[in-house]
């Protein structure tokens, strides 16, 4: 593909649709006329602001990436469009109390069962599944929570929390920061008003990471470290929610810490995970975010590649053992890491070969991260075939 600048708004506009979206469809999704969208296609005369919004809205991304301001990720397919549109539609109806509801709600136990399952397919990268089951719980469990009171109220305070955060974190995946922060702003709301501090300052995370993916490292890491500070443990008697939250929010730091250089506070950051994690002992589920051990290990892995420090990263991949449960995504995450790692050493092969695993265990996730891209542009200096191969086989073009 050429430099995104130097296309015309048309061809931009035609590359988001993408093959499995016809002009029709597109149309359809904006709520726009087929004839606007044929000509914007064509360039043929100036978009009007609300046009360009509503396009934007349908493609899933932002009006300065129509306008070449900002390239775009890999493209979605059909089916993502048609989650993240079901996740936003129930994002921002729920909030504003736009849903009337239709036959009996759902228990609260019926609707904290969903968010379980919520939180299992985002693990797994099933986000066709994900969009259904979140639209579900907060249409239903807005309805109620208008009405409840006390201890019900509290509840139904936490599974909302709860659908908002995953909602906020799938939108991040596909850089729909807009989405993301209306999301997140929600759920810490819920968060607040149910009084539970622990999933106030998981929120946090995200918040973090969010930054970190709008490239606002300085305030992903003072995000973080806020948050770890009013919830700091005692180590000798802490809850174990309390550590998990910890350590998860001194990962964020140490990743944000690791993405401008400064390999010192990284590093100091990861120690006191580390030392959460040896306190858990065991890897722990949390609202539905992970920590221990096992995160600790792998996400060191990261922060060195993040470094330079690849040989280190080797060392310590070399040590990490992935449990069976871990989620496919953490997973993905990691393998990717190490596929960077290894190319960096020289290790092509076995690139290669990392690079290919993840791109046939997650194929629609793969498309939306950055190091496929950087990973294949290494290995082309090796072998450009062998990179338009790999990408054939992953779906992902890794040459442009």
């Amino acid at each position: 593909m050429s430099n995104w600048a130097d296309l015309s708004n048309g061809k931009r506009i035609k590359h988001l649709r993408g093959s499995d979206l016809t002009q029709q469809g597109l149309a359809e999704a904006a709520g726009l006329s087929l004839a606007v969208v044929q000509k914007a296609e064509q360039d043929r005369g100036e978009l009007s602001i609300g046009s360009l919004l509503k396009l934007a809205n349908a493609l899933r991304t932002d009006v300065s990436v129509i306008l070449g301001q900002q390239a775009p990720r890999r493209g979605m397919n059909q089916d993502t469009r048609a989650a993240l549109r079901r996740i936003s539609d129930a994002v921002h109806e729920s909030a504003l109390g736009d849903w009337d509801c239709v036959g009996e709600p759902s228990t609260l136990d019926q609707l904290s069962t969903v968010q379980d399952r919520v939180y299992s397919a985002y693990w797994r990268g099933e986000f066709g599944e994900l969009s259904g089951l979140v639209a579900q719980v907060l249409h239903e469990g807005t309805v109620q929570y208008r009405e409840a009171t006390g201890y019900e109220r509290e509840r139904l305070g936490l599974v909302l929390a709860g659908a908002y955060w995953f909602s906020a974190s799938t939108a991040v995946l596909f850089e729909q920061r807009d989405l993301a922060l209306s999301a997140l702003t929600s759920a810490r709301r819920l968060a607040e008003d149910s009084g539970d501090p622990i999933l106030a300052a998981l929120l946090e995370s995200t918040l973090s990471w969010i930054h970190l993916r709008s490239a606002k490292v300085p305030r992903a890491v003072a995000v973080a470290e806020r948050a770890a500070l009013q919830i700091e443990p005692s180590f000798g008697r802490a809850p174990r929610p309390q550590l998990v939250a910890y350590g998860r929010l001194m990962i964020s730091a140490a990743v944000a810490a690791s993405r401008k250089g400064d390999a010192v506070t990284a590093d100091d950051y990861l120690s006191q995970a580390h030392a959460a994690a040896a306190r858990l002992g065991r890897d722990e589920q949390l609202h539905g975010t992970r920590f221990g051990p096992t995160s600790a290990s792998t996400e060191a892995v990261g922060i060195a590649v993040a470094l330079g420090n690849y040989g280190k990263a080797l060392k310590l991949a070399a040590h990490t053992k992935l449990p069976p449960s871990t989620p496919k995504l953490a997973r993905n995450r990691y393998k990717l890491d190490v596929a960077l790692a290894q190319c960096a050493a020289g290790l092509h092969d076995q690139a290669a070969d990392t690079l290919i695993e993840v791109g046939l265990d997650a194929p629609e996730w793969v498309k939306h991260q950055a190091l496929p891209g950087i990973i294949g542009k290494r290995l082309a200096h090796v072998s450009t075939a062998r990179v338009r191969r790999i990408g054939d086989v992953i779906g992902v073009p890794l040459l442009t």
